[in-house]
Formats: C-alpha cells, structure tokens, sequence
C-alpha cells in the first residue's frame, strides 16, 4: 500500500487482554479508502507482541509494527514522535492505543468525509462510551441530546473537552511536527492546542469508540496530585514557546480547578513563575487579588468572571 489516506497511530504496552479488541476495531472499517496501522509496542513483557504479530502476518500490507527490545518511555522518549511520526504517509492521522477500541465500521469514513468536504476544520473527534475494566461495567454516554458542536482553541482554555485522543483525526498537513517538538513535552492537551491553534474541531454527536479504564493505564496509576503538577508543566511547556495572551490563559484557567494550599506550596517555585507569567499577562492587582483568594479564602478562580485577557491592562 504505497498512498494510504489514513494513518492510524497506536501506541502500545503490555496490551495482551485488550490489543485483539483494538486491532479487531481497525480491521473492521469499512473505507472508500486505503489506511494503514502504525503500531509502536514499547518493549510489552506480557505477550502483546505476539499477537501484533498474528494480525501483521493476516494483513501485511495495513498492519506495520514496530517491536522494541527496550522500553523508550522510560527513556524519556516520546515513541509517537520518534518513531511513527516519520513514517506517516496518509493525509488524516488517526489516534487509539492499543487499550481502547472503535466500535463504528464507518468511523475513519465520516471523518475523512467531514474533512474532505469541510477545509477550514483541522480536526473530529465523536463521543465514546467508557468500559470499566475492574468493574465489567460498560459506561454509555448519557448526553443522548448532544447534536454535535464545534471547537476551537478558546473552547480548549476554557476546559471544553470535546476530544479524547481515541476520537481524534486531524490533518497531517495542520501541525508543524518541528514546533511541536519544540514544547519538550508530548501530550494529548499539548497536541490539540498546536492543532487547534492553526484552525476549529467538529465533534460528531456519534458514539464510536469505547475509552477502557484499567489499574494497569499509564494515566489511572497517576495520583491526583501528580496529574496536576503535569498538567501545570504541560502548560508551562506550551507557554514557553509560545509567550502569548492564549498560552498564559491556559495557564491561568489551572486555578479555576481545585487544588489545596498545602500542594501550591510544595510546589512554590513553579508557582512563582506561574505568578510572573500571569502578572505580565493580566497585571499585578490580579495576580495580587488570585494569591489573597487563594491563600486566605482558599477560593478558586471563578473562569466565568475573569475579563477578556485583551481586556486587561497589560503591566
């Protein structure tokens, strides 16, 4: 298969219960299309190579693997960026690892569809039902009144989150691989940000894939704590390269989330140059009146009052 209008990127590790489930819900789309499955198995011990290897010898020409002896994650190497990123070749890039699965026959052809005949989006995405692993609890979407919506970057800010990365498929031609790796970090919120930086998101009212909760999930053995702190870094990251009033909102809209004052002060020297950004961004009174909340009413940011950043003084 030489010119592939799609590219399914999957990460994998240690996937054995669920990659079948996965790979299963790549092979079962029905395209006017050709796609091909870019699979990274960071370094599994419990048999997921394998199995990759059953569904490369049935369809050699779609699915394409890459085995690690080694784990690169641990490394500190994002395996996306380094090792499937350049060898995509379709026009659409699209997203599940090796945990989650589709469920939708047509999901790669309504969201070629879409792009294909809507220029001005960079992105879908489409609502997903959740499985609780533990449990054995399959979770349906309750909003059954949701039509579908559009999404741009101040929707993303604002904690609108109309993506998960095994709804997404964007424009291979949207995002500036250089600049992307430019930010030092390498997640979802990180990616979605540079893409919808360059244009808007539609998110399908379709529920086409099922999101797998599990002890074993990179992101489910995170602390609470932990998650926040990564979240703030993930930020800074973006901010760093980017030094606009955008970047520094996306900051800002951290402290409308709950966070105690005991965790803030563990992690006082971020937070002072949080404080610096913002204080250039929004002023010193505001900077001033957030620490006093904070610190002396324990209240959060309330993002429903904050101005429009254009709005405020710069000092």
């Amino acid at each position: 298969m030489s010119n592939p209008l799609v590219s399914i990127n999957c990460m994998t590790y240690n996937h054995k219960a669920f990659i079948r489930q996965c790979l299963d819900g790549f092979m079962m789309q029905k395209c006017s299309f050709d796609f091909e499955v870019l699979i990274h198995d960071d370094a599994s011990t419990d048999g997921t190579q394998d199995i990759i290897r059953e569904y490369e010898v049935k369809y050699p020409d779609i699915i394409k693997p890459i085995y690690q002896k080694e784990n690169q994650y641990s490394k500190g190497i994002d395996p996306s960026l380094k090792y499937n990123a350049p060898r995509i070749k379709g026009k659409y890039i699209a997203l599940c690892e090796g945990d989650d699965y589709w469920t939708d026959p047509y999901k790669l052809q309504k969201q070629v569809d879409f792009l294909e005949s809507h220029p001005d989006y960079v992105m879908c995405s489409h609502r997903f039902n959740q499985y609780i692993q533990d449990k054995n609890l399959l979770e349906e979407e309750k909003n059954l009144t949701f039509q579908g919506a559009d999404y741009d970057l101040k929707n993303l800010i604002g904690g609108k989150w109309l993506t998960q990365t095994l709804t997404v498929m964007y424009r291979r031609s949207a995002l500036d691989l250089k600049e992307y790796e430019s930010y030092g970090m390498s997640m979802d919120i990180i990616l979605f940000y540079a893409l919808l930086k360059n244009g808007k998101g539609y998110c399908f009212p379709d529920i086409m894939a099922t999101y797998r909760l599990h002890g074993g999930g990179v992101w489910s053995e995170v602390s609470l704590n932990q998650r926040r702190l990564i979240e703030f870094r993930a930020r800074l990251a973006i901010y760093s390269v980017e030094r606009s009033d955008s970047a520094a909102m996306f900051l800002l809209y951290q402290f409308a989330k709950a966070m105690s004052r005991v965790w803030i002060l563990k992690q006082w020297r971020m937070i002072i140059k949080v404080f610096q950004i913002l204080k250039k961004h929004y002023g010193g009174g505001f900077v001033t009146q957030m620490m006093f909340d904070k610190f002396v009413l324990n209240r959060n940011v309330e993002w429903n009052t904050i101005p429009d950043i254009k709005m405020i003084s710069q000092k």
